[in-house]
């Protein structure tokens, strides 16, 4: 999992960077992250009903590695805005999974 923050921590600072240098201020920048995962949500409902060919307009036009392929851009997305807003995001990601997690797997 370390490999996986550090990708992410690198991505984070990539896109600070560019916002910084446009002259984004810190909390504009992590709203429009947060926007991000709900562009990159639709995306990925988009490609569900592509699946299921509930759009009477398009038919069957997605597979379910295209939804696959749209959860994991969510995911990245929302680890990414997590990275930006707080320094301590694995550690904090962390403790929350496991406090979340435990409502259901603690018996």
């Amino acid at each position: 999992m370390d490999d996986v923050w550090k990708t992410i921590g690198a991505l984070s600072d990539l896109f600070a960077d560019r916002d910084t240098a446009r002259g984004v201020p810190a909390e504009e920048q992590w709203t429009l992250q947060v926007l991000k995962i709900g562009e990159e949500f639709g995306e990925a409902a988009q490609a569900v009903i592509g699946v299921r060919g509930t759009n009477p307009r398009k038919g069957t036009s997605h597979s379910w590695e295209d939804v696959h392929d749209e959860v994991a851009d969510t995911a990245i997305t929302a680890l990414v805005a997590l990275s930006r807003m707080r320094p301590d995001a694995p550690a904090y990601f962390a403790e929350q999974l496991r406090r979340k997690s435990a409502r259901f797997l603690e018996g």
